[in-house]
């Protein structure tokens, strides 16, 4: 019943009982409002079955006679001999293994012959990629030129063997042959080997389940290579590619070949001796020494895959990249993420241990700039006993090398500082209890500082200005005490660092980068390297030698306001419950302190006075400007400059005498 129906019928239910309350009474009325409600009712089934009737009488259709029929082309057949096709065959084989070769020349005489059978077809072009996956597109440049000539119109079908030899990246293939689809006209592809040709309708579902099928078993043989390889490398069986210097032989061992070798040495002397890549590629140009492969154009690259191979001096390191991704075989240096394995003596060396270490360490520092042989240097005596000079530049040193350099300079008496005695005589004031405040709880903007981050430090002005604005200086370290020291520098030292640069007259501060050492210096005092950290100094003095000195305990941490909102973020804590802070910022930042600072003011008087630094103030033991000694700690030591210019000169005569 409609709404309009069920009003009007309220409306006269309520005239009705007006009236019939008038005559007949409320008997009456009840009788005819269910009358009314059964006709309404019988009307709307009426109406429904006639609408059924009419929808029925539609669809029965019209008389054949009086409909045209006009048929659409019929769907193109593979071999239907009335289409013309331009017919391009893809090939592929995944290795270049010299018997995968005859495989590939067998497909491209098998598809010729298969083409020609068929005489509405042209063959345009055998598109062939030879050792490369077929799991990803990276470097199938046939593969992709094949693609762009179907766009361009030359192409109108593709034949390839099977659907893993067009694809086996699931994606790839169905994403390819949907692509070649909704071109206009499209462009088919027929796998043989599965009798799929992708422009019948009912292909979609039987192309997906092979493609994945095809994914899938190159997941399972990479898994299974990825298996075999480890089994080997435990059991020390590794694998031996060509390699410069030496010859297989038939129990596949590494045998020097003597006139590569003469190459490989040439290389590794000029490199030690001081040559750059680039000057050593050139030279082996122009003497037409020969790489493995027998080419005689060297490049810097080529001259520093010979210079970082391990094998050149017996070892084998098995697993320095690693695949993490079998489907775009992109490789990645191992860095801890699979295990690694390495013998030494493997082989007859073609180059020292002692040359091959000295050389890689060039070759790290080279990278920041640095030039020459890296060396640390250790302070055995005087004040500044146990510190080690830092060079930036240098990254050829780990947090344990600073350590141990340390460790094993002389043990310096009175190092330790805690549980000082003291035994006041009479008349002299008793500091016991008392403490020296903090400099970082004064407001003064005169302070010796220098800001730290992973990616630079600086030096704050007045720290310049306590060392009479020298643009040079040295930075040495002390591991176990935690302490940073700065001491004037000459720019000839090697070791020296220029932490200011002159303006209008006058030096102001310059940020030293420090990429290759500042990562060490995080990682040897437990610093986060998403912080920056300040710290505050003294200036020790004595006649005319100065030195500056910084705790690296007593740190302000600086941290990004950034940084603080998503810490909270991420652990849905409100700002206000990061404590302890300081009330103001710094330059967009939050100085947060270390939380033992709460305790105490600073240092107990005594402990600050007995410093080792100032029990020396009246010594004789003060000298601050020693360059200290060599540490070459337990690695092996490279040979004097003078015996690395003797073997290279025989050598290029020898070289040269050849040519």
């Amino acid at each position: 019943m409609t709404s309009g129906t069920w009003n009007c019928l309220k409306l006269f239910y309520k005239i009705n009982v007006n009236i019939s309350s008038r005559s007949s009474g409320h008997a009456d009325a009840g009788l005819l409002c269910k009358e009314i409600f059964m006709k309404d009712a019988e009307c709307s089934v009426n109406r429904a079955d006639s609408k059924k009737s009419r929808i029925r009488s539609r669809y029965q259709g019209v008389d054949p006679d009086l409909l045209e029929i006009i048929p659409a082309k019929p769907a193109e057949g593979l071999y239907d001999e009335a289409v013309y096709r331009r017919v391009a065959v893809y090939a592929r084989v995944s290795t270049d293994d010299p018997r995968q070769t005859s495989s590939y020349e067998l497909q491209k005489n098998y598809y010729e012959d298969y083409v020609s059978r068929c005489p509405n077809w042209e063959l345009v072009r055998i598109y062939a990629d030879e050792g490369i996956s077929g799991t990803s597109l990276r470097h199938r440049d046939s593969f992709i030129q094949m693609i762009d000539d179907c766009a361009a119109g030359k192409i109108d079908m593709i034949i390839t063997k099977s659907v893993s030899r067009f694809a086996r990246n699931i994606m790839d293939c169905i994403g390819t042959v949907n692509k070649l689809k909704q071109q206009i006209p499209s462009v088919g592809v027929f796998f043989e080997n599965e009798q799929i040709f992708t422009l019948n309708p009912q292909s979609e579902m039987s192309l997906s389940f092979i493609a994945a099928m095809a994914q899938e078993e190159s997941h399972v043989k990479s898994s299974s290579m990825n298996a075999s390889y480890e089994m080997r490398f435990s059991h020390g069986i590794f694998m031996t590619p060509p390699l410069l210097g030496y010859d297989q032989n038939e129990e596949g061992n590494l045998i020097i070949n003597e006139e590569e070798a003469k190459t490989v040495r040439l290389i590794f002397f000029m490199y030690l001796y001081g040559y750059s890549t680039r000057q050593i590629a050139d030279l082996l140009t122009k003497l037409e020494r020969p790489t493995k492969r027998g080419n005689v154009t060297w490049s810097r690259s080529s001259v520093l895959s010979v210079l970082q191979n391990e094998r050149h001096c017996g070892e084998v390191l098995a697993r320095k990249t690693f695949t993490p991704n079998y489907l775009d075989h992109k490789v990645r240096r191992n860095c801890g993420d699979r295990n690694q394995y390495r013998q030494f003596n493997h082989h007859e060396a073609i180059i020292t241990p002692e040359d091959f270490v000295a050389v890689q360490r060039k070759i790290s520092n080279a990278k920041y700039g640095g030039s020459g042989m890296p060396e640390l240097h250790v302070i055995s005596d005087g004040a500044l006993k146990g510190f080690v000079i830092v060079n930036p530049r240098w990254a050829s040193f780990t947090a344990e090398d600073y350590r141990t350099a340390s460790e094993e300079a002389e043990n310096r008496s009175g190092d330790s500082i805690d549980g000082v005695m003291v035994n006041p005589q009479n008349g002299d004031l008793d500091f016991r209890g008392y403490e020296i405040a903090r400099t970082e709880f004064f407001n003064s903007s005169s302070k010796i500082s220098v800001t730290m981050s992973i990616d630079g430090m600086r030096f704050g002005m007045d720290a310049l200005q306590k060392l009479d604005c020298t643009p040079y200086v040295e930075l040495l370290i002390h591991p176990q005490l935690h302490q940073l020291a700065v001491r004037p520098s000459k720019k000839e030292i090697r070791t020296s660092v220029k932490w200011a640069t002159a303006a209008n007259v006058k030096y102001h501060p310059k940020i030293i980068t420090g990429a290759a050492f500042l990562p060490t210096l995080f990682e040897l005092f437990g610093w986060n390297p998403e912080y920056r950290y300040r710290i505050t100094g003294i200036r020790r003095q004595k006649n005319s030698e100065s030195v500056l000195l910084f705790d690296l305990y007593e740190t302000e941490v600086l941290i990004s306001v950034e940084k603080i909102q998503k810490f909270c973020e991420d652990n849905h804590l409100p700002e206000s419950e990061l404590i302890p802070v300081s009330m103001f910022g710094y330059r967009g930042k939050i100085v947060a302190y270390p939380l033992h600072w709460a305790q105490s003011f600073g240092s107990e008087f005594y402990q600050h006075t007995q410093t080792p630094f100032s029990s020396m103030d009246n010594s004789d033991l003060w000298n601050v400007s020693t360059q200290g000694n060599p540490y070459y700690g337990t690695e092996p030591q490279p040979r004097p400059k003078e015996h690395i210019e003797k073997n290279l000169r025989q050598l290029l005569k020898e070289v040269q005498k050849e040519d």
